[in-house]
């Protein structure tokens, strides 16, 4: 193993060609041996759980006068490994990740070694060919004939995208007059939807007090006919309705708002409607669950994040827009020394000017090789493997004493649940008995995440009056049923004393 400092050379900021190449081949057999193939073991803990203060001691954080040794940056590439978390470990069912796609991950890498920027054509012509053609391939499977979009850095964006985008088909005098002398604003979310049109709604200036809560119902979907009082009742008090956000799979329950009835009440009184998918949006690739998303077609905008169900490497995420042209319209700045007119090839593919950021890295490649990998068949087998082991874990503990379901039903790939520990089964449920089930799930949580076993989300949920409870998701496509029988023996295993 080579000791060289990465600037012992001739200058004071450079290194030679082949001593970086077998760092790099050096590096990336430590990604692979370390955190690929030990990352993935169900023998290997999903982490070595370390407190802050512990962690500060065990890695080498500070930043010297002088340069480290290749040796010693592949020692600091381990520590880190050692204690990350092993997100496609198959006994990883937080939220968020959905194990190790090969495909993507090489994808990952490719985009990083081609590192470039995806605004103009000629400093990335490949990726923005590659971005076009997947935003034409998803707005054709969600049924926007002439449609546009973009990937961007996370749901949270795409739905501050969105939201933008609404007001400026609305009041587009706005992109150059700003707030000053327009009515106020209305924006409507179900009680169980996404926190992010709360920061949205500050973020572009409208106010989260602006922001309307529509109830849900007892599976967690929009309360269409509450939607509509409140949209009436702010139209007669003043109020401009501006934008719905519906849930095409919740972050809790994994409900699927009824997107054809939301449409309509939209249509109606003249609203934007737009669809967080961000979750559940996958479903639409299988013809088994595709039933979930009717009515994507008539929302005028979806956001879609492929690194959580479809286990593209964060970040890989999408906001795709039934109207093409008006990105651009809400966006476009001109700025002279990128957007020149007369280049020597079709203009049309310098594509910065769509959105408000410059910077934007060329995150579609990775989803593309996968899919180009896998086809359309692989991807939708991937999402209803999901669905299959979620379904099986839900039946085994409706079934199971110590296993209780939040809802009967389960919409997407995440499982809701209380664990009851042997001492308090049988019991009515008081208040002070569910006082007690409170505390059960941090208690297993911290168990399991010390051994380095599993680790599982939970949470209370205050709009409904719940205490704690485990959230699993469900997403590693190499999880079967015996990894399912395995969650409730761990949690049992961790919990039969409390």
């Amino acid at each position: 193993m080579s000791t060289l400092s990465p600037m012992s050379t001739t200058g004071p900021h450079s290194f030679p060609q082949q001593a970086a190449t077998d760092f790099l081949h050096q590096a990336a057999d430590l990604i692979i041996e370390k955190a690929i193939k030990e990352g993935c073991d169900p023998s290997a803990p999903v982490v070595d759980f370390k407190h802050p203060q512990e962690l500060k001691s065990l890695l080498n954080l500070e930043l010297s006068a002088k340069p480290s040794t290749h040796e010693e940056l592949l020692d600091d590439m381990k520590t880190i490994i050692r204690y990350s978390v092993k997100t496609g470990h198959p006994r990883y069912y937080n939220q968020l990740f959905a194990g190790l796609d090969p495909y993507s991950q090489a994808g990952a890498w490719l985009t990083e070694a081609t590192t470039t920027n995806i605004h103009t054509f000629e400093v990335c012509p490949v990726q923005i060919v590659i971005e076009q053609y997947l935003v034409e391939k998803i707005c054709g499977i969600l049924g926007y004939q002439n449609g546009d979009g973009l990937f961007l850095p996370g749901g949270s964006t795409s739905n501050t995208f969105a939201l933008h985008l609404a007001r400026f088909q609305a009041y587009p005098e706005i992109k150059e007059k700003g707030l000053y002398g327009f009515p106020k604003l209305r924006m409507y979310k179900a009680e169980d939807a996404h926190y992010s049109l709360k920061k949205a709604a500050s973020y572009v200036g409208l106010g989260t007090d602006n922001v309307v809560l529509v109830k849900t119902d007892s599976k967690g979907r929009m309360d269409v006919a509450d939607l509509e009082v409140k949209i009436s009742q702010d139209k007669n008090n003043g109020y401009h309705p501006l934008f719905v956000m519906a849930t095409s799979g919740t972050t809790v329950l994994g409900a699927y708002d009824p997107l054809v009835e939301i449409s309509r009440v939209c249509k109606k009184h003249n609203v934007w409607l737009h669809s967080d998918a961000c979750w559940g949006g996958p479903a639409i690739l299988s013809p088994k669950y595709k039933h979930l998303l009717e009515g994507s077609e008539l929302c005028d905008s979806l956001a879609w994040n492929f690194h959580k169900l479809n286990g593209i490497p964060l970040q890989c995420s999408a906001l795709l827009v039934k109207q093409k042209g008006l990105m651009e319209k809400a966006n476009k700045a001109n700025a002279e020394y990128l957007f020149q007119p007369d280049k020597f090839y079709d203009t049309s593919y310098d594509i910065g000017d769509k959105t408000i950021m410059c910077g934007r890295k060329p995150d579609g490649l990775k989803l593309w090789l996968q899919w180009k990998a896998l086809g359309d068949e692989g991807m939708a087998a991937r999402i209803e493997r999901s669905f299959d082991n979620v379904r099986y874990l839900a039946e085994k503990m409706s079934k199971t004493d110590g296993f209780k379901l939040v809802t009967k039903e389960v919409s997407c790939t995440n499982v809701c649940f209380w664990y009851i520990p042997p001492r308090l089964r049988g019991q009515t449920e008081t208040r002070e008995w569910w006082e007690e089930i409170k505390t059960v799930a941090p208690k297993i949580k911290e168990r399991m995440v010390k051994a380095g076993s599993m680790m599982i989300g939970y949470h209370p949920m205050s709009s409904r009056g719940l205490v704690n409870f485990f959230r699993t998701v469900i997403n590693n496509p190499n999880n079967d049923h015996s990894d399912m029988n395995f969650v409730m023996e761990e949690i049992d295993r961790c919990g039969r004393d409390l």
